[in-house]
């Protein structure tokens, strides 16, 4: 601070012009205000709203880097933020940085949140709805086709099983008639069943 002289003064003190100090402050005020205004109407920052694009997280876990002295930010190690020109050293703390207000700031958007309209409310519903319906679909399709595999796997066994049992009763018949004494299988009414013809 500037001190104004005052005069002469015997008692040593520092004298400060009150009324010069006061016009100070409201230039600068004045000064300050008319700059913030410049800013505001120069530039207009957008609404926030959602990423379009992935943020890589994943491609450096488990990775092990050497980083020089004098190596550029870059290549320092940890998650660089080329906007804001700075290193963040692990995954939490970049995401926490990258939706903070001072990257925000930086690639011009406001953390006012635009606010939607019934129209957008609607169409947004009738997206999710149709992504619904088609997920059901494919999974109803996919269902499907798994029932009609087991189904037909069911029939091949069936089948299959059938040609077996076709194979095995000619030959439990005969194996039937020729443990039996004829006579026996006469007795019990099984001689018509098919064997040697007897002659009486």
């Amino acid at each position: 601070m500037a001190e104004v002289p005052a005069g002469h003064s015997d008692d040593f003190r520092r004298k400060w012009d009150k009324e010069f100090f006061e016009k100070l402050a409201r230039e600068r005020l004045k000064r300050e205000k008319e700059e913030k205004d410049v800013v505001k109407k120069g530039s207009k920052r957008e609404k926030l709203k959602a990423r379009e694009y992935k943020i890589d997280l994943d491609s450096q876990v488990g990775k092990s880097v050497v980083v020089a002295k004098n190596a550029p930010l870059d290549q320092s190690g940890g998650y660089y933020c080329n906007v804001c020109e700075c290193v963040v050293k692990d995954s939490i703390n970049f995401l926490d940085h990258i939706n903070g207000k001072k990257h925000q700031r930086n690639i011009g958007m406001s953390m006012r949140v635009e606010q939607s309209t019934l129209e957008q409310v609607k169409r947004r519903f009738e997206i999710v709805k149709k992504k619904k319906d088609e997920e059901k679909k494919k999974y109803d399709f996919e269902e499907r086709m798994k029932e009609l595999r087991e189904e037909e796997e069911k029939v091949k066994e069936y089948r299959k099983e059938k040609r077996k049992e076709r194979k095995r009763k000619p030959r439990d018949d005969d194996d039937l008639d020729e443990g039996m004494d004829p006579e026996m299988a006469a007795m019990m009414g099984f001689s018509g069943f098919g064997g040697s013809k007897k002659s009486h």
